[in-house]
């Protein structure tokens, strides 16, 4: 039976692949994991759940508080602030995890074999990946094979949404079905909810629904909200 495991953060991404993966493996066939890694926004856990809830499929929460004793980002260190640009040393943002993407698909490689899984679903996309060289095809095709040969497992890791931009991946999720459970996602950098529209991945999100011309629910949620 093909049964997959997607890498569910509670963001834009990651729940728009949960309906693909379920519009290509079936209702019961799919589960989602979510890392509890010591994110300074709790929401996104919050978030995850109820979007697994929504869409009726297991869910498994992992913790691993490595990254948040390694810290020096602005997503696990309290002390570092959302800054738009890139880093002088790096020249990346600073809301780059290193290794983070790397290790949730490992950790989550180790939960499918364990299931006798042989289907991996990430959110991540090349085309808006925000300067992040973990959200590229050749980085997930090269942590692919290391997979398959360090586990001796048939493994293959989907990532659907890698060459859309937001607009198609807002169309994409409109054709699956996925805009109401948009509505509980989560994807502003500083944790706030209504998102703070300012961040970069506010800007990023605003920006993909205007293109596409659908209202954002999650907004459109907070909106209808009677003070």
């Amino acid at each position: 039976m093909n049964t997959a495991l997607l890498v569910l953060s509670g963001g834009q991404d990651s729940t728009t692949c949960l309906y693909w993966a379920l519009d290509r493996f079936g209702a019961g066939n799919v589960a989602t994991v979510t890392f509890d890694y010591g994110q300074r926004h709790r929401i996104e856990l919050d978030c995850a759940a109820r979007v697994a809830a929504l869409a009726g499929v297991p869910h498994t929460v992992l913790p691993i508080d490595t990254f948040a004793a390694l810290g020096g980002n602005a997503l696990t260190d309290a002390a570092v602030a959302v800054q738009p640009g890139v880093e002088a040393h790096t020249q990346l943002p600073n809301t780059f995890v290193p290794g983070r993407n790397l290790i949730f698909l490992t950790f989550a490689a180790a939960l499918a074999y364990q299931r006798a899984i042989h289907h991996l679903v990430t959110g991540v996309t090349q085309t808006d990946y925000s300067g992040y060289p973990d959200c590229r095809e050749a980085t997930l095709r090269a942590l692919e094979q290391a997979i398959r040969l360090g586990m001796d497992y048939d493994l293959t890791v989907h990532a659907p949404l890698m060459f859309k931009s937001k607009a198609e991946s807002v169309k994409l999720a409109r054709d699956l079905g996925a805009l109401p459970a948009l509505a509980y996602s989560h994807t502003c950098y500083n944790g706030q909810q209504p998102p703070c529209g300012v961040c970069p991945a506010c800007e990023l999100r605003a920006k993909g629904f205007a293109e596409a011309g659908i209202p954002d629910p999650l907004v459109e949620r907070f909106r209808n909200v009677a003070p």
